[in-house]
């Protein structure tokens, strides 16, 4: 049977999404249309390509993660050089190989721009600073005066998962101007909403998959530091929006993962903390489907 399928964003955390959707795939379901924001982008990208929560899953176990940490060449010790390029780049690590590996992947299935897609079929978040406002992509580039068809969607996905001051954002560039765009999180870390308009009679199921516990089942953040207030300042930041969408109507339809205890930026994942996360996305699957009804 097939559904519609939204996940949510959370750098490395996206491990557990493959556990919940493996779970999704065993008990028949599969996706027609997806969404997502930053790591849950990715996931959206590559099921929309043809691969299968194992085929995904063994394509990212099989990787360095800390292949992506990709540093600009400097001079200057790194240690140093990283705070400059923070100051002058805006990010860390520049970006490019987690885009040329998204690349490859998909045109390894066909996949270059979304001309090579169904319309509507894959759409990710992002987040337009210099105009503020979020972006939908494919969609919202003919306001940019660019043709979604030619659109590279490995581009799009590298604009979802541009995690602010950690990669350097993506440079839009259009005949009005340049535009920064960073990780879709910023604004909506969990796009259920492209999927449930009003006058729009649903034509599938629509399933969400959501890297936290349930909004009333959340830890409260402790904050004692300059660091921890940056953090809760984020988090809230990037789930303020989605959380007021997120009525009761739409929990029956969403697997919550609480996965508060892993890091969003842990590239040096290990093997059990991978397992773990894929064990985590299963078991909360599971659960959900006892008493999941459509």
């Amino acid at each position: 049977m097939y559904i519609d399928g939204v996940f949510s964003g959370g750098g490395i955390k996206g491990f557990a999404l493959i556990g919940a959707i493996k779970e999704v795939e065993r008990r028949g379901f599969r996706f027609k249309h997806v969404a997502g924001t930053s790591a849950g982008s990715i996931v959206a990208a590559l099921l929309s390509a043809g691969y299968t929560s194992e085929e995904v899953y063994q394509l990212i176990d099989q990787l360095d993660l800390r292949s992506f940490m990709d540093p600009r060449t400097s001079l200057i010790p790194f240690p140093f050089a990283k705070w400059l390029f923070v100051y002058w780049r805006l990010g860390l690590y520049k970006g490019n190989a987690l885009e040329k590996w998204i690349q490859e992947k998909l045109e390894a299935k066909g996949l270059r721009t979304f001309a090579d897609l169904p319309p509507q079929s894959l759409r990710v978040i992002a987040s337009d600073l210099s105009n503020g406002r979020l972006l939908v992509l494919p969609d919202d580039l003919e306001k940019y005066g660019i043709d979604q068809r030619l659109f590279p969607i490995a581009k799009a996905i590298r604009m979802s998962c541009s995690l602010p001051f950690f990669f350097e954002p993506v440079k839009l560039r259009t005949q009005s101007g340049t535009n920064i765009i960073v990780d879709g999180g910023v604004l909506s870390n969990f796009p259920m909403w492209l999927f449930d308009r009003e006058s729009v009679k649903k034509v599938r199921p629509v399933l969400g998959i959501k890297l936290s516990s349930k909004e009333y089942d959340r830890p409260q953040n402790k904050i004692s530091n300059a660091f921890q207030l940056y953090e809760a300042l984020f988090e809230t930041m990037k789930d303020a929006h989605d959380a007021r969408h997120i009525s009761r109507k739409h929990e029956k339809n969403i697997i919550f993962i609480p996965t508060e205890r892993f890091l969003t930026t842990e590239f040096s994942l290990a093997e059990e903390k991978k397992h773990a996360l894929l064990a985590l996305g299963r078991k909360s699957a599971e659960h959900f489907f006892k008493k999941w009804s459509f």
